[in-house]
């Protein structure tokens, strides 16, 4: 799941709006450990351009 999780992200990311709605459903449905993967993956990927919503979505999770 969680590689699926990272295509749609990585397919999305064009679209702040699109990228935090699909990455709100994945925390959602993935177990802890994946979540803390995810975290990582995108800080990576995306820190720069979606930062802040990096930071609101995984605040709460």
């Amino acid at each position: 799941m969680l590689n699926y999780v990272k295509t749609v992200l990585t397919k999305v990311s064009f679209d702040a709006l699109l990228f935090e709605k699909e990455l709100r459903k994945a925390i959602k449905v993935l177990i802890a450990d994946e979540i803390n993967e995810l975290k990582r993956w995108c800080y990576t990927s995306f820190g720069k351009e979606h930062e802040a919503i990096l930071n609101r979505c995984f605040v709460a999770a």
